[in-house]
């Protein structure tokens, strides 16, 4: 089968900074609904675009087709006492960026401590890297009516989230 819009795909993949140093490995390996979903980085979903099982790639992208350029505006810096007491560099916590609607939220991590304020930070940890995406396509398969009606892929024995 064909990898065209609304077939699921099946990879094995790397990612890697621009100086080779691995970020991340699947396994075991994903899958993802093909054709405009969000489930992998656009310009790789560009590159697999009619190709079949078996098709190996390496995708260069820059921060523009990854995770962005670094937005200052998503640095912010809290009071303490809004953290819990055994808040540490590196915890994570949801929050709404300035100005969002009432169901937007983002995943902030903890950079900074200090006695009296935290400073947290919205930004995904590649912005602003060019990274390296390697993958080999191991299956494609059509998508069923329940993963097109819900906009993504489910598991061997259904619907999971």
């Amino acid at each position: 089968m064909v990898i065209a819009k609304d077939s699921v795909v099946t990879l094995s993949y790397t990612l890697s900074d621009d100086e080779g140093k691995l970020l991340e490995a699947s396994d075991p390996a994903v899958s993802y609904l093909h054709g405009g979903y969000d489930g992998i980085f656009p310009l790789v979903e560009e590159t697999l675009e009619g190709q079949t099982d078996g098709f190996t790639c390496t995708v260069t992208m820059d921060p523009e087709d990854a995770f962005g350029e670094y937005d200052e505006s998503l640095m912010r810096v809290e009071p303490r006492n809004l953290f819990p007491p055994q808040v540490k560099l590196g915890m994570q916590f949801e929050g709404q960026p300035e100005g969002a609607e009432h169901d937007e939220t983002i995943l902030y991590t903890v950079t900074d401590i200090t006695d009296d304020k935290v400073v947290v930070d919205g930004n995904h940890p590649l912005v602003g890297k060019t990274l390296v995406f390697a993958c080999t396509v191991l299956g494609v398969r059509p998508a069923t009516q329940e993963e097109l009606h819900h906009g993504h892929v489910h598991g061997e024995h259904g619907h999971h989230h």
